[in-house]
């Protein structure tokens, strides 16, 4: 278990620090509830789990062989995060009717385009995986770990969301709110572009 340890506090950090999946998750908490969030919750870490041991399989040497693709996906991270951003924007308390959360698969493929679950998986596969172990073994033990820590993080991003939902009913409130989330993620796609 000690030997778990620092790549247990590394995936508390990912997970627990703001970034595109906690910002959706906060929000889709705040406007939809916390039963509305957890399709989004459950995608994001299915989402993780398969990239991490993707990653921790031997996904991440494509990136060093190919520094195209990682670019490429960088884009298409960026322009999605714009999508949601947009998407998220536009949401009403109450009126899911109008609007949406974001969906399970939606929030699993975004994995594919998160610069920052791909920091994430690569830094696991390349310092965290346990050499006396085979490959298969040691990334199915440090993605299963990474999706234990992440998972409760995920859920108090949307529980945050939840509990300042009652701050949100002025629509004047909720439109800002909205606005200044769906700001974050243009500034974090923007971030990803550099």
């Amino acid at each position: 278990m000690s030997e778990l340890l620092p790549l247990m506090t590394y995936c508390l950090v990912m997970s627990g620090t703001p970034g595109p999946n906690n910002v959706m998750l906060a929000t889709s908490g705040a406007n939809f509830g916390y039963r509305g969030a957890q399709p989004a919750i459950v995608g994001i870490q299915s989402g993780v789990f398969v990239q991490t041991l993707a990653t921790c399989l031997g996904l991440g040497s494509v990136f060093v062989a190919y520094p195209l693709v990682q670019q490429i996906l960088r884009v298409a991270g960026a322009i999605y995060l714009v999508y949601l951003a947009w998407k998220l924007s536009g949401a009403a308390i109450g009126e899911v009717r109008h609007t949406k959360p974001v969906s399970f698969m939606e929030a699993a493929i975004f994995q594919a385009l998160n610069p920052k679950s791909w920091v994430k998986a690569a830094t696991i596969a390349s310092v965290f995986m346990p050499s006396d172990m085979s490959p298969w073994h040691a990334a199915l033990l440090v993605s299963v770990v990474s999706l234990m820590v992440g998972t409760p993080c995920s859920v108090l991003w949307a529980l945050f969301g939840y509990s300042i939902r009652n701050l949100l009913k002025d629509p004047r409130k909720q439109r800002i709110f909205n606005l200044t989330m769906g700001a974050t993620l243009v500034i974090l796609a923007a971030m990803f572009l550099r």
